[in-house]
């Protein structure tokens, strides 16, 4: 069997799969059109993997430390899907190190003027949006905190008109108060930029509630990485086996995807959300093995049943309509089983409830008379926060303020951690030891730091610190 999917190569079935990655919903069925578009939605997905053979290290991105390889080697999977059924209209995949918007880009021609892309921050860049825009597709995508576009125009609804390079869009800055069922409140703020320009058929609000659509694609990752591969590794020891078996995971994923929407579009004013794919891959399975109603089924009349076996038990095991809930994200393959929850995550660590949303829009501040564009206050974090207050100050500059009021003095890392309130002494040694790389700070001994080194300074001889645990977690970051 190696030897005939050898011959076989990975090109037929990337073409099978090209017939049905098409757009499934009809127009009349909820939840896939924002008025006369089509939404869309791109994402990756780096938590696949590829045996460990001496084939696949170099190519899908195995990681390498010092000390050699370690874990087992990693492909991503950029897809382009319709968030109203979740199906895929395009996917490209390779080594996970490369980024994002370079696979995302390889699917821009899939997009026309029919379709609404909502992207998140990772795809905010201006040269990729200008891509995007080129199609002639529209685009709803949230920012980082970071960037700063200027004020051109303020509309009357709370958003204004800027640049992002050379490309005219509509910002909105919202903030978000989510009330949750056991009485407690969280906040937080989005800033979508869209070529949506017109304020009047598309208000601040309608937009920022639209962009939580931008989550089905990451229900068609669960679904393709957890339902049908159940977490396992890929099989194939070479990579043109694993293209050869992801082409064929995407055919069988689309497929089930197209009996789902034909089962809950045959009866009018269902949501595709409540199809359970589960119900359908069980019942697909059992069909093949068992070799039952493969083939369609005709009536006396000649009327073939296009919904077919799967499609009815879809239809007799749907789900509940969707309660909006929350949780705190998790990281898909931790590097351990004890990670820790970040400390600026107020969500809760399990899924709750979501009794209201309100969504107040930010009034900024006016375009001068001069007509330049105003700066625009940046938020420091995803938490809402008053344009008024000074800025954040990064670790980087807090830890050489604190360096600087003390330039001879010779700080030991666990306190300056201790200093700075750092949780996570690991990653705080880390930083420290890149600046000193850098020559930003001096390493003048053994977790030693200092600003300006003195000559006696660097004659210190090295103590062997207590043993506690924060040391034993400097000593295991700087072995990594």
């Amino acid at each position: 069997m190696r030897d005939l999917r050898r011959r076989l190569t990975p090109a037929p079935l990337k073409a099978l799969f090209e017939v049905p990655a098409t757009p499934l919903g009809q127009p009349a069925t909820p939840g896939v059109r924002y008025r006369r578009w089509r939404t869309v939605a791109f994402d990756g997905c780096s938590s696949i993997k590829a045996p460990d053979s001496t084939r696949n290290r170099p190519s899908p991105g195995k990681i390498k430390y010092r000390l050699g390889w370690a874990g087992y080697p990693r492909v991503m999977l950029m897809a382009l899907a319709e968030t109203g059924t979740r199906g895929l209209l395009g996917a490209v995949f390779g080594p996970a190190t490369d980024g994002e918007t370079v696979y995302a880009a390889r699917l821009t021609h899939l997009l026309d003027r029919s379709m609404l892309v909502l992207l998140d921050r990772g795809f905010d860049g201006n040269d990729f949006l200008v891509a995007v825009a080129g199609t002639g597709a529209a685009f709803l995508a949230r920012l980082t905190s970071t960037r700063r576009p200027p004020i051109m125009a303020k509309l009357p609804d709370g958003s204004y008109l800027s640049r992002l390079g050379s490309l005219k869009v509509r910002i909105i800055e919202a903030d978000l108060t989510i009330h949750l069922g056991d009485g407690s409140t969280l906040s937080g703020r989005y800033r979508p930029a869209t070529t949506l320009t017109d304020h009047r058929r598309d208000p601040a609000a309608a937009l920022i509630r639209l962009y939580h659509e931008r989550w089905e694609i990451e229900s068609a990752f669960y679904a393709l990485r957890h339902t049908v591969m159940r977490g396992r590794v890929l099989r194939s020891a070479d990579p043109a086996g694993i293209e050869q078996e992801l082409w064929a995971l995407l055919v069988l994923y689309q497929a089930l995807r197209m009996a789902m929407v034909c089962a809950v579009e045959s009866v009018p004013g269902t949501d595709p959300d409540r199809a359970g794919f589960t119900t359908a891959l069980e019942t697909a399975r059992d069909t093949v093995t068992a070799a039952h109603a493969i083939l369609p089924a005709t009536s006396d009349d000649g009327t073939i049943d296009l919904i077919g076996r799967t499609g009815r038990a879809v239809l007799a095991d749907l789900l509940p309509p969707r309660r909006p809930r929350i949780c705190a994200r998790k990281v898909t393959c931790p590097i351990s089983r004890y990670h820790a929850k970040p400390a600026d995550d107020d969500r809760p660590l399990t899924a709750t409830t979501i009794s209201a949303i309100d969504i107040t829009i930010r009034d900024l501040q006016p375009v001068p008379e001069s007509g330049r564009p105003a700066p625009t206050p940046p938020p420091t974090s995803s938490a809402a926060a008053d344009p008024h207050d000074p800025p954040r100050l990064t670790r980087k500059q807090r830890i050489l303020d604190l360096l600087a009021a003390g330039p001879t003095r010779a700080w030991h890392a666990r306190d300056l951690a201790r200093e700075l309130g750092a949780a996570d002494v690991n990653s705080f040694a880390t930083q420290l030891s890149a600046m000193a790389r850098k020559g930003q700070i001096h390493k003048i001994a053994k977790a030693m730091y200092m600003l300006q080194p003195t000559p006696a300074a660097l004659h210190i001889p090295r103590q062997r610190p207590p043993h506690n645990v924060e040391t034993i977690d400097l000593t295991l970051a700087r072995m990594i």
